[in-house]
């Protein structure tokens, strides 16, 4: 593993208050999701495969060490870890894949992520989408996760749109990933990062936040207020 990845600092960039990092340039990292108006894709779906994005941007050659977005990502995580989701159909998602990223595809969600830009500073053809419009249904029930695969647990008491708790699934992801010693991470990246993402029972809430797991708390940009606990990232090895 190389020694070069980031740690989470003390001053956590998910906590609730401002801190030193807020004074820092400001970056995000862009997601994008394709959403065509005959075939959608699947909610639970569209959340696993964003998890899944953002880890294979964590780990991807060319954002550790000397590579070409190296420096964009510690950029970005030296300041709050801002993710935003955005949608893309048509010629917009062939134009978004065009751009410098990653595609994700999961069994019905396709997920295009892009190394981090300034907060005020979107390619066009990203600043044009739309943040609106991403509200996604599951069409099937959504069968328990398989014992064994690392869970990101959602919080059954906020409603997000999908767009924003596919980013909210991505910071469960990587607080896991930052979490885990290298042994776990080198063998979650050989699997090809298998994941679920799941709203948690009400009953077993309290005992979820209260374990001592990575825990998303939101910094109340849009949609639920700040400090609220959105995902709890449940890695057998952080058991």
């Amino acid at each position: 593993m190389n020694d070069d990845r980031t740690t989470p600092a003390p001053d956590s960039p998910f906590r609730p208050g401002p801190g030193d990092r807020d004074a820092a340039p400001q970056f995000v990292l862009p997601l994008v999701v394709r959403i065509e108006r005959g075939s959608p894709p699947a909610r639970t779906d569209a959340l696993e495969t964003a998890a899944r994005a953002v880890l294979v941007m964590l780990t991807d050659e060319r954002s550790v060490g000397d590579g070409e977005w190296a420096r964009a990502m510690r950029d970005w995580q030296d300041a709050r870890i801002r993710k935003v989701v955005r949608r893309a159909r048509g010629a917009e998602w062939r134009r978004a894949e065009a751009l410098p990223g990653i595609t994700v595809t999961g069994k019905s969600a396709e997920v295009r992520i892009f190394p981090p830009v300034p907060l005020d500073g979107w390619p066009k053809d990203l600043a044009r989408l739309q943040v609106s419009g991403t509200d996604l249904d599951d069409p099937d029930p959504v069968p328990p996760a398989d014992p064994g695969v690392p869970t990101l647990w959602m919080n059954p008491e906020l409603e997000m749109s999908a767009g924003k708790a596919m980013a909210q699934a991505g910071h469960g992801a990587q607080l896991a990933w930052w979490e885990l010693p290298d042994a776990a991470r080198a063998a979650w990246r050989a699997a090809g990062f298998p994941l679920a993402v799941r709203t948690a029972d009400p009953a077993d809430w309290p005992a979820l936040t209260g374990g001592g797991l990575p825990t998303v708390r939101d910094a109340g940009f849009t949609e639920i207020a700040p400090g609220s606990c959105t995902v709890v990232a449940d890695h057998p090895a952080l058991r």
